[in-house]
């Protein structure tokens, strides 16, 4: 094991991430529309989004289909109340209202949701290049009557946004090695109830 060199590049790594901060931190932001969305209490717009709050994290979440959304959005769940302390948090996605709201309490989720189904936000901040539902996050600001979008950024396996791959890379596990379930729950070879009417 090349110790020092591992040493070596935690150390650029740190200190890259903190000349990114600091570009993150000094990005000017751009107005944006106020956009409309569907949630399971009916319609809202971007700017009802931000509650008490005037910086609003929203969550680009592909929907209830992608195990890897959901591996974000489950990570990103557990860090809630520390966000939620400085910003309002929301989840978007394509899947309709109804279906976010079953999906998120299967997983314990605590975020308020909207669907993007019929905005035209989507086509305007999700889609990049040939991918039309591109799952990220993005923060706004907002001041007075505008909205501002400060930062943006994409998800993808390996990235800094899911502490999960740095945990298997010190384990000897690539990304490319390992895909993330919906359940890790394994059928016991034997059953003490029979087994019968078992759902995976």
């Amino acid at each position: 094991m090349n110790t020092t060199e591992i040493q070596r590049l935690e150390k650029e790594i740190f200190e890259l991430t903190t000349k990114l901060k600091e570009l993150q931190v000094a990005a000017q932001p751009v107005e944006v529309s106020d956009y409309q969305f569907e949630t399971e209490y009916g319609s809202t717009q971007l700017s009802d989004l931000f509650g008490v709050h005037n910086t609003l994290l929203t969550i680009h979440n592909m929907g209830q289909g992608c195990r890897y959304c959901t591996l974000w959005a489950d990570g990103i769940n557990g860090l809630l109340p520390h966000l939620e302390s400085t910003m309002s948090v929301v989840l978007l996605s394509k899947d309709a209202p109804d279906v976010q709201r079953k999906f998120a309490n299967s997983r314990g989720w605590r975020f308020k949701l909207a669907s993007h189904r019929s905005s035209a936000y989507a086509a305007d901040h999700i889609v990049v290049g040939e991918y039309e539902n591109m799952p990220g996050a993005a923060i706004y600001l907002r001041e007075n009557s505008k909205i501002l979008k400060k930062n943006t950024c994409i998800f993808g396996p390996g990235d800094m946004y899911c502490s999960l791959w740095y945990f298997l890379a010190l384990s000897g596990i690539n990304e490319n090695d390992w895909t993330p379930q919906f359940r890790y729950w394994q059928i016991p070879e034997k059953l003490e109830d029979g087994g019968k009417n078992l759902e995976d």
